[in-house]
């Protein structure tokens, strides 16, 4: 469910954005018409993909990129941008298109996952919002999909809400679901988004009863004895026992949160079994991040909660993202291509279509970048089998393509991550530190 009256998110965005639109008005360059690429210059160190999330949440806030009267009242007073500058501000709407990359789809220094195409005045204003969206999102999916990678087949549950801002929260759990998450314990997000969400009890709901067993009385009570019970607040052998006797052997769920994961998992496990309790399952909790993960895959742990690691992006809390515009209407009318030249922080000039190259065997062997002439970039298609196109449209003249939105979004993209990490090349989900999983290069036209 979305909400039916938002709040703008006009003034989300840096002060900038909309001094350079005034100068631009002034001038009379503000109408030449823009393309704007997104797209990170390098991984995190040692990282070898990185996931797209956030496009989504980016087409749900076009919607309510609108400056009304609080906003610009409030630009007016503290003398923001002139009179000229308010009056465009106040009609203004996004005309322009978009394509990108499918969210979920993984991403390699220098694609181009997203491409905004308009005038420079419309184009310009939506650079902050798009860029810390998506890198945020993208971070926390990327950190994820490495988590989700480790736990193979065994469920990872997102439950990093404390940790974040109240709102980053919510995208951080629709960021770790496209990302293979299965649940989150957040409830607007689930509000939001459709995703399922979990929890049941924090120690302090053991420690507010007399004690253990009718803590664990009143769970079984209230929850059914399909629940998950917190075994570790005593001690943890004591607490099975405990956990067994009020809910019987059909209890849903031990959870671990604390001490040596691997060798209480082992323990618990054989206490479970003995006890004919073969069917209750062992959730594991407490710090994890994707090597945690990795150093339990031999213990019988059933599913694993990861809170402050994912929603920090397990130490790479940003993508590195930027916003640059790469070709702009020249004086004849046509599109020319631009590029920053200062040294570390070189881009490459012109729209680029985007494509990846799958071996015999259905895995990625190299990102391919499609250059040109403008005109033949746009209407690029590649008759090569090997070449799957990776720009999707996103928005046509203004009208965002809702496929891409809300919860049927969020399932798109789950899946669309899923089909593009099972193409990385053999090795490339390893946790051990590398060059991205594929290079990248060029493709250009009439060459």
């Amino acid at each position: 469910m979305t909400d039916p009256h938002p709040p703008s998110v006009a003034l989300l965005t840096d002060r900038y954005e909309l001094t350079m639109l005034q100068a631009a008005l002034a001038d009379g360059t503000a109408d030449r018409r823009c393309v704007f690429e997104v797209f990170t210059r390098r991984l995190p160190a040692g990282r070898r993909y990185g996931v797209l999330a956030g496009t989504g949440r980016v087409l749900e806030s076009l919607e309510r990129f609108r400056f009304g009267a609080a906003q610009l009242d409030w630009l007016a007073h503290e003398g923001v941008v002139d009179d000229a500058t308010l009056t465009f501000l106040a009609d203004y709407r996004f005309t322009g298109s978009i394509v990108g990359y499918a969210e979920g789809e993984v991403f390699f220094p220098s694609s181009p996952v997203m491409v905004v195409e308009g005038t420079f005045a419309e184009a310009v204003l939506l650079e902050t919002l798009v860029l810390s969206i998506l890198n945020y999102d993208s971070a926390v999916a990327s950190a994820a999909s490495r988590m989700t990678s480790a736990a193979v087949d065994r469920p990872c549950l997102e439950m990093g809400s404390r940790r974040a801002h109240e709102e980053a929260a919510v995208a951080a759990a629709r960021a770790a679901v496209v990302a293979g998450f299965v649940g989150t314990s957040n409830l607007e997000a689930g509000r939001r988004y459709g995703l399922p969400t979990i929890g049941t009890a924090a120690h302090a709901f053991t420690l507010l009863h007399d004690d253990e067993a009718a803590a664990f009385a009143a769970q079984v009570a209230s929850l059914g004895t399909g629940t998950t019970l917190l075994v570790d607040t005593y001690d943890v052998r004591r607490g099975v026992e405990l956990a067994l006797a009020a809910a019987g052997t059909g209890l849903g769920a031990v959870r671990l949160d604390s001490g040596d994961l691997g060798v209480l998992a082992h323990e618990v496990r054989a206490q479970l079994d003995e006890a004919g309790a073969q069917g209750t399952k062992i959730t594991v909790t407490s710090d994890l991040d994707e090597y945690a993960i990795a150093s339990l895959a031999v213990a019988p742990v059933d599913s694993y909660g990861v809170g402050t690691s994912v929603v920090t992006g397990s130490g790479a809390p940003t993508c590195g993202m930027v916003y640059k515009l790469v070709a702009r209407e020249g004086a004849d009318g046509a599109l020319a291509p631009v590029a920053k030249a200062a040294r570390g922080k070189i881009s490459v000039g012109g729209r680029k279509a985007a494509a990846r190259r799958l071996g015999p065997d259905g895995r990625a062997v190299e990102e391919v970048l499609v250059t040109g002439r403008d005109d033949d970039v746009v209407i690029w298609s590649s008759s090569d089998a090997s070449l799957r196109a990776l720009h999707v449209p996103l928005v046509t003249d203004g009208v965002v393509d809702t496929a891409w939105t809300g919860p049927d979004g969020v399932r798109r993209a789950a899946e669309r991550h899923r089909a593009s990490r099972d193409e990385l090349p053999r090795g490339a989900r390893r946790l051990s530190a590398d060059e991205a999983a594929v290079p990248t290069v060029a493709l250009r036209l009439g060459d």
